[in-house]
């Protein structure tokens, strides 16, 4: 009877870590549909709308090493419970934000509530789970995690429609309470070893990130290379190029820093021993690559379904619903082909039909007048993929770490993940505006507008992340440029598309070099030195 008891408490744990998980991916992706409104109702621009995005994303990924670390030192639960309280107050914080900059500003801070919960639930997942049980749980979180992708938008929408873009945000509030209290009765105290946090590592890291993140997104606002539109340069230069160059160089003083502890006695953020594990090493290599091409095209998706195909915020979130339920359909065939297919196979597979699906989108979406099943039908395989990919390269990257670096482990792990897709929804957001800025001046750059208005239009377009279009199709002077932006978004999807389709193919080619076979079949409290091979 106890040892059922134990066991319904375990699945029962496993609800609060898949809630946690959802919300936080949820508000990954519940943006991009909001964002029409949050544009018109704060009157921000397509550069303040990308960093509500990407400031999430970027402090996501820039603060996990520090609470995979702190999950070790603490214990698991500790951080995962606090993430959960800091997520609701940050997220009530961004529902009642008065302008663009109060949003932002928030969006960064659920950043931080963010970076605690997800390595903390793979640990309590390593912590809690083991054989044939690791790898269910394992399908379980990487499902949420594809069908939050898509039930994001969902939500959104109609919050959009039927409330207010505000609502997306306050509906955290409660579903914290419920996550906290699951919490607190069904996950055992983790855990905890000896040691501190590296706090220069800690900031050579996040500074890092930062600017990387700032390059990226400002790129085609500052200039890649010399200052353009009167910006600020030094000695010509764009504070972009700096900002590339800073970043480069502060994340790898941050790894030489980190290599330096790891072979002495300092306690470092990331101990790099960890990566003589084969599996863990060549596993995140791959993940980083997965993540580039994973999620960035769902960030602009809805802008095309909007104000190309003329969708309501409701039609471009259920548009999106068919990705959610392909993760969930391979949640379910996961349980049975995890009997017959390795882990590593199935991240294979799935990756495999990603690629497929988006190259079958950028197809679909090199058209103005996509139909709505062809649509559906490129995201429910895109689904199904995420669903084998996302929850099974955890698996394969995890399998051999020892116990008692479960918390680094994972933090490593997640940190990898998250700033390949903090990494890609800016390059392929970046790449989605640049094309629509060209494509809409290029179109109506035969002579027959001025040079000055030609600009004018394409950026008022491009400023406006599309919305200006319905309007500019309103009035039968400007019709033509509507229609040219329409071409534009619709050919920036399909290049969107397709680059993602052929990171995603090169994340197959990576995983390669991982083992086929885990040199462990189970995790036990062993020196890192003894599983490298």
């Amino acid at each position: 009877m106890a040892a059922q008891s134990t066991g319904a408490r375990k699945w029962w744990g496993l609800v609060a870590i898949a809630l946690g998980v959802s919300m936080i991916v949820v508000d990954t992706t519940i943006v991009n549909v909001i964002t029409p409104s949050v544009i018109e109702d704060l009157g921000i621009n397509s550069s303040q709308a990308q960093w509500i995005q990407e400031s999430y994303a970027i402090v996501f990924a820039a603060m996990l090493l520090v609470f995979g670390r702190l999950a070790d030192l603490v214990g698991a639960r500790r951080i995962f419970a606090a993430g959960v309280v800091v997520f609701g107050v940050t997220s009530l914080l961004a529902g009642l934000a008065p302008n663009g900059e109060v949003l932002i500003l928030a969006r960064f801070l659920q950043g931080v509530g963010g970076a605690m919960l997800l390595p903390t639930s793979l640990s309590l997942l390593n912590q809690t789970f083991s054989g044939k049980e690791r790898g269910q749980a394992f399908a379980v979180w990487g499902s949420t995690i594809g069908a939050a992708t898509a039930v994001g938008p969902v939500i959104g929408g109609w919050l959009s429609e039927h409330a207010s873009w505000r609502w997306a945000f306050g509906i955290n509030v409660p579903l914290v309470v419920l996550i906290f209290i699951l919490t607190l009765m069904f996950i055992a105290p983790s855990p905890r070893t000896a040691g501190r946090v590296d706090i220069p590592g800690a900031l050579l890291s996040i500074t890092g990130l930062g600017a990387l993140a700032f390059g990226l997104v400002e790129g085609r606002t500052y200039g890649w290379v010399t200052a353009k539109n009167g910006h600020t340069d030094v000695a010509g230069l764009s504070p972009v190029l700096l900002a590339l160059l800073a970043g480069a160089l502060l994340l790898a003083l941050f790894a030489w820093r980190q290599t330096r502890l790891s072979r002495g006695d300092g306690q470092p953020l990331m101990d790099t021993r960890l990566f003589r594990i084969s599996s863990f090493r060549n596993g995140n290599i791959a993940t980083v690559i997965i993540g580039l091409g994973e999620f960035g095209i769902i960030a602009v998706l809805p802008l095309w379904l909007q104000f190309t195909l003329d969708y309501s915020s409701l039609q471009a979130g259920v548009a999106l619903l068919p990705l959610a339920i392909g993760s969930f359909v391979a949640s379910g065939m996961s349980f049975a082909l995890a009997e017959k297919l390795s882990a590593l196979t199935l991240v294979r597979l799935g990756l495999a039909l990603e690629a497929v699906a988006l190259a079958g989108l950028g197809v679909v979406a090199a058209t103005t007048t996509a139909p709505w099943w062809s649509i559906a039908s490129t995201l429910f395989v895109y689904g199904i993929g995420v669903g084998f990919a996302t929850a099974q390269v955890t698996n394969v990257v995890l399998a051999d770490v020892p116990a008692t670096e479960a918390g680094q482990g994972s933090g490593i792990q997640s940190t990898f993940r998250q700033l390949g897709s903090a990494l890609g929804i800016a390059v392929l957001t970046t790449l989605f505006f640049s094309t629509l800025s060209h494509d809409i001046k290029d179109a109506l750059g035969g002579g027959q507008l001025p040079p000055g208005q030609v600009d004018k239009l394409a950026a008022a377009v491009t400023d406006s992340a599309g919305a200006a279009i319905a309007p500019l199709a309103g009035d039968p002077g400007t019709a033509a440029v509507a229609d040219a932006a329409r071409e534009a978004m619709a050919n920036g999807i399909a290049i969107g598309s397709y680059v993602a389709a052929g990171l995603l193919a090169l994340g197959v080619l990576a995983t390669v070099l991982i083992p086929a076979r885990p040199a462990r079949s189970s995790r036990e409290d062993e020196p890192v030195d003894q599983l490298a091979h």
